[in-house]
């Protein structure tokens, strides 16, 4: 493993562990060289998966795009590095797990919306408004209308653009 600071080839490794709910091994190492110290990751191969396109090509399925959409979608809002990787992590567990090597962006696409539903309401219209390709504000209004009566029917939620008493939301 080169070291990241200088370049030289020989790093050490000072300490090993499991990491993200033991699918990943995280390494201390050592620079023999500069002394930095870093630490890498170690996750199996996700080789094999292709994402087959709206425009009908394939390419291959790739984590880090997976992950900079949450970011993106997810950025300004008060949600936490590792609420964002576990959901990335549990998306990947279930593209992996599937029989067929393919998947297609509108499947992904939907694994990413019901996970944002769950962590931001905005965040997923956020990603709502990218990957449905909005062209007019009554497309996010009915996308918005959607989400609203997620609050539940029984009068217990705020109203929309109100405040929740219990939680002051």
């Amino acid at each position: 493993m080169k070291c990241p600071y200088c370049g030289y080839g020989k790093t050490k490794v000072i300490d090993s562990r499991a990491a993200e709910e033991h699918t990943a091994i995280r390494r201390r190492r050592h620079c023999a060289n500069c002394g930095s110290r870093f630490t890498t990751f170690e996750r199996r191969e996700r080789a094999g998966v292709a994402v087959l396109k709206r425009d009908g090509t394939r390419e291959p399925y790739d984590r880090e795009k997976l992950s900079v959409g949450f970011y993106k979608a997810c950025s300004k809002r008060e949600v936490p590095e590792p609420v964002i990787e576990k959901s990335v992590d549990r998306i990947e567990e279930e593209i992996m797990k599937r029989p067929e090597r393919e998947i297609t962006a509108s499947e992904l696409g939907d694994m990413v919306m019901d996970e944002l539903r769950q962590i931001d309401e905005i965040a997923y219209l956020r990603f709502a408004s990218v990957y449905k390709r909005f062209d007019d504000v009554s497309e996010f209004q009915r996308e918005l209308g959607e989400l609203i009566p997620e609050q539940g029917d029984t009068g217990e939620g705020p109203a929309p653009g109100g405040v929740d008493e219990r939680s002051g939301k």
